[in-house]
């Protein structure tokens, strides 16, 4: 392995050490990069459907109601942002359809130990100034996150109407009658005359294809849906059922990070199986109060998230209203995000990013040398790649966990993950961990939820389904939210839209931006379908200055951000120049030009 030489981390890298770590990286890439890429994961259904289970209701609880074959003003699959933001409108009618037994999204499903957020509450939590709350922590734990999305919920009457424990199962557009058919895997099949899909990206559980799962006789679960009937206690921890377990986690990464020093307080033993280490970077978690961040003024949290996304978006800010980590690296955070600019040539620009961004990984490396007491062990948790090739994490206590005897770090890049599951353990190079629990903290399947997935088939105009429509010439959007031929429809997500590591405040701006789409579209009587030359011109404007970022994921790590090494997908697929600058658009837009997607409502074949 290559040596790299030492550079004290606020120190600007020599030619040798840039020359060493490039070695480095390739090496340590290889070492990870697998042949089946994405295909080395596995849905969880049918004999692995247990693992998506909703463990907070009874099966007999969520079964009590009858079929609906009514009629609502709007359908939001999932997303009580839209619902909010609809009523706001005045929609009266509204009917949001979850999956879950309850308001909360992704963390409805988590409520593991330890269990926060990365971003700071007093931005990431939406709608503060409509509810009038202030986070308790700066970093709120999940249980609050879960308690505020209910608060909206509340505010905004959406308990009304909501259909919970239920999936939808196809949208159809019925040309006689201007509405969508609604069918739900609870036997409903109500109309809607407009349907938001806001189903996210954090829902289904992601599991490792690894051989003999379904042989493991120990007790298994994924974090996603925690077991505290095995396990004991709660998300604060005392898990008091473990005292005596071998537990293995599989995952290192944001979820793995936050559940590791968690169970090494609780459990007997840890195994930790790790693949890629992430990169953990100070949190310094503290209770705040509202004088702490301005919230005796009107507008106080609206001030203060416009002034995050302005910093992590690349743009001039003037004061940094939440001071973190994020902020901090928001120049190297700039490859997550579709507002990065390349200045002058880009032989230059690289060389001058791959300096700042050596600097910053050498920093975080050194914190591992300084935390973990094993000479060997730390050097297996260092990260070996750039900064922005894997979401950033964050931690006080992950390291020090591997400073008590009862926990073991077993390195599984050199065989590409665990090579097999048995009925007592898993098995790693020729070695049985012996376990009485494993459990999955691999996160959800990006992408896999929704429209998207192709498990939500879509019929429009005609008959034609909208993955079907996009088939040839990839996906075609106005802004990422409307598609010709089929009208009323209107998507939630980042697809042809914006990104952001604060991705709720996104979510929220596509909210206001849906619910305006329905208000015009009632105030004059139309539908709401952008033309063929509408989508024309917005493909053509995500084009034009879209960043070349291939050459960066190319020599990541493999990961979620590049499809497991396989590079980025063909294709813009963000606006180029950030968040920020994309809200501006649409506000523009809905001044200027939000007329030219409301069409009279006669049937038409072709628009």
């Amino acid at each position: 392995m290559t040596t790299i030489p030492h550079t004290a981390s606020h120190q600007a890298p020599s030619r040798e050490e840039l020359e060493a770590l490039r070695q480095r990286y390739r090496a340590e890439r290889k070492r990870r990069v697998r042949p089946d890429g994405v295909a080395q994961y596995q849905a969880t259904d049918a004999e692995f459907g247990y693992y998506a289970a909703d463990p907070y209701v009874a099966e007999t609880e969520a079964a009590d109601r009858e079929p609906l074959h009514d009629t609502v003003d709007v359908a939001v699959v999932g997303g009580i942002l839209a619902g909010a933001r609809l009523r706001q409108r005045g929609v009266g009618s509204v009917r949001i359809v979850e999956t879950g037994g309850d308001f909360g999204g992704t963390w409805y499903w988590n409520r593991y130990p330890g269990i926060h957020c990365d971003i700071e509450s007093h931005v990431y939590l939406p709608m503060l100034d409509e509810t009038g709350y202030v986070p308790e922590w700066k970093y709120a734990p999940g249980e609050e996150i879960r308690r505020h999305a209910v608060r909206v919920a509340r505010r905004f009457d959406l308990y009304e109407d909501a259909l919970f424990s239920t999936s939808v199962t196809a949208l159809t557009w019925d040309e006689t009658t201007g509405t969508w058919v609604v069918a739900t895997d609870r036997g409903d099949a109500f109309r809607a005359t407009y349907v938001v899909t806001a189903t996210g990206t954090l829902s289904t559980p992601k599991l490792p294809g690894i051989p003999g799962i379904e042989a493991f006789k120990g007790h298994t679960f994924h974090t996603s849906r925690w077991d505290y009937a095995y396990t004991g206690g709660t998300p604060d921890g005392g898990m008091t059922g473990l005292a005596d377990k071998r537990v293995g986690v599989v995952g290192t990464g944001a979820t793995g990070i936050q559940v590791i020093p968690m169970l090494a307080q609780d459990a007997g033993h840890v195994h930790v199986f790790q693949r890629t280490p992430s990169t953990v970077d100070v949190r310094a978690n503290r209770r705040t109060t509202a004088r702490d961040v301005g919230a005796d003024r009107e507008g106080w949290a609206h001030e203060r998230r416009e002034n995050y996304l302005r910093i992590v978006s690349g743009e001039p800010a003037g004061q940094d209203l939440v001071a973190d980590r994020w902020t901090e690296s928001a120049g190297l955070l700039e490859k997550l995000l579709p507002s990065f600019r390349r200045q002058g040539d880009r032989e230059t620009f690289e060389a001058a990013y791959e300096a700042a961004d050596a600097a910053k990984m050498n920093e975080l490396r050194a914190r591992v040398e300084q935390t973990v007491t094993d000479p060997d062990t730390a050097e297996r948790l260092k990260p070996w790649y750039r900064y922005a090739c894997k979401r950033p994490t964050f931690s006080d206590q992950y390291y020090d966990a591997f400073n008590r005897d009862n926990v073991t770090l077993v390195d599984t890049a050199d065989t590409h993950g665990i090579e097999r599951v048995t009925e007592h353990g898993v098995v790693v190079g020729g070695t049985t961990y012996e376990l009485d629990c494993l459990i999955f903290a691999t996160g959800f399947s990006v992408g896999t939820s929704g429209v998207l997935s192709g498990k939500l088939p879509v019929h429009g105009r005609g008959g034609t389904q909208l993955l079907h429509a996009w088939a040839s010439r990839g996906p075609r959007t106005l802004h990422g939210f409307t598609s010709n031929g089929f009208p009323n429809l209107i998507q939630m997500g980042s697809l042809q839209n914006a990104s952001s590591v604060n991705f709720t405040h996104v979510l929220d701006e596509q909210a206001v931006h849906a619910a305006a789409l329905v208000a015009a579209a009632e105030a004059e009587g139309a539908l709401v379908e952008p033309s063929r030359e509408a989508e024309d011109a917005w493909l053509a404007a995500l084009a034009e200055d879209a960043p070349d970022h291939e050459w960066f994921h190319a020599e990541c790590t493999p990961g979620y951000y590049n499809r497991e090494g396989r590079g980025r997908p063909n294709g813009p697929t963000a606006y180029p120049h950030g968040a920020h600058a994309f809200h501006r658009l649409l506000k523009r837009w809905r001044e200027d030009s939000m007329t030219e997607v409301l069409q009279p409502r006669t049937p038409t074949k072709d628009r």
